[in-house]
């Protein structure tokens, strides 16, 4: 049941999904977890899915418990995310509540998963232990927390966020010659994290053939405790024009790559991009939407969760007219690029995205062409201003 929580719940569960972001990019498709054990008004153990494979925060928790010679019997338990009652990577969650003999467990919120969802919590009620579910803001903020993971559950699709970068006049290129840069170092380095943080990065053709670029992370030395986790690199390019010879393929000891084709792509320039190693998608449909669904169908199926979209201007269009942006994080520099007919603003109309950038999108509350966030916030970064908006919540 949902309860009225005390200012210390609220605490606990605060201190729980501190611990939950300590497993950003490490344990996809897995959701990010934390968990407190609270006795008597005490600490006595804390835990967080730390990587893929690993223990799941309950179980973190517990051990640590035991780690400070400290018996969670009677304890409470402030987790997240509803604990998992069946076998997957690591055994149920609830299995080890009820045999450290927790006595109330508080969950800030749902787990959306077919196999999972309210069980959990079922079989604590059943077997005598006190279980409330957290109201906002916590609940909100758990959510939050876990939109690729619970998009994915949901209906088998990747979030998707969408990166830009523009000057104050709306220009997202520079012109022939000058830096490539719109963005400061700043603003560049957060780009590194979050690419660092998903599962697959992607960008169209034309950005591939114009940048040629790397797609790796590679974030500060000291903004990160641990070798960043490389993201699937992916090319939208429905006729198969990226070169064999682009840093993308010539690079795949770092990280892999998928190419997104049209069904009637160059079977030669396939056949030549699968010998150099990468993996090709064909996206079939009827329409650019279709297309997109079918790709974006594609990758969930090989449980990509997070896909950050890095460019071009085709590639947006293609997912914002289909409706499968679900947040978008836009930098805007503090410079003036000039009119110049070589460029145009981020997203531009109908046209040309699925030929230069093949795609495909899914059914789901898809938000309209002309998408109003439902919550949006400014922050600096550098000299530059960061605009992040949600579209949808999951």
């Amino acid at each position: 049941m949902n309860s009225q929580l005390t200012s210390a719940d609220r605490q606990y569960l605060q201190r729980a999904l501190e611990l939950a972001e300590r497993g950003r990019g490490r344990v996809s498709p897995n959701p990010l977890v934390g968990a407190v054990v609270i006795r008597d008004g005490e600490v006595i153990g804390e835990g967080w899915h730390a990587e893929l494979g690993g223990l799941h925060a309950e179980r973190a928790a517990l051990a640590d418990c035991e780690r400070r010679g400290e018996d969670p019997a009677g304890a409470t338990m402030y987790v997240t995310l509803e604990p998992c009652a069946h076998q997957g990577r690591q055994p149920p969650c609830v299995e080890a509540l009820l045999e450290a003999k927790v006595a109330r467990v508080v969950i800030a919120s749902d787990d959306p998963s077919e196999k999972t969802a309210g069980r959990g919590p079922t079989i604590l009620r059943e077997a005598g232990v006190e279980v409330d579910f957290a109201t906002d803001p916590e609940t909100t903020a758990a959510r939050l927390l876990n939109q690729p993971f619970r998009k994915h559950a949901r209906n088998g699709l990747p979030f998707v966020t969408l990166k830009l970068a523009m000057s104050l006049d709306g220009q997202t290129t520079t012109a022939p010659g000058d830096s490539p840069w719109i963005s400061g170092p700043e603003s560049r380095a957060l780009v590194h994290r979050w690419r660092a943080e998903s599962d697959a990065i992607a960008v169209g053709i034309g950005t591939a053939l114009a940048d040629d670029p790397l797609l790796t992370a590679r974030p500060d030395s000291g903004d990160t405790a641990q070798t960043p986790c490389q993201p699937l690199r992916i090319v939208f390019d429905s006729d198969a024009r990226l070169p064999v010879t682009s840093q993308l393929l010539q690079t795949l000891d770092q990280a892999p790559v998928l190419i997104v084709i049209a069904p009637n792509a160059d079977p030669e320039r396939v056949s030549a991009l699968r010998d150099a190693g990468a993996e090709i998608v064909v996206a079939s449909g009827e329409t650019p939407a279709v297309r997109i669904e079918a790709a974006l169908s594609d990758l969930g199926r090989r449980e990509v969760t997070s896909l950050f979209l890095e460019g071009g201007q085709s590639l947006a269009t293609s997912f914002s007219a289909a409706g499968q942006i679900d947040e978008s994080r836009t930098f805007v520099a503090p410079m003036l690029l000039g009119d110049d007919d070589r460029r145009a603003g981020p997203v531009v109309g109908e046209g040309g995205a699925l030929r230069a950038g093949s795609s495909s999108a899914p059914p789901s509350p898809a938000p309209p062409a002309r998408a109003t966030a439902l919550a949006s916030s400014v922050e600096t970064v550098g000299d530059d201003v960061l605009i992040t908006a949600r579209f949808k919540e999951w």
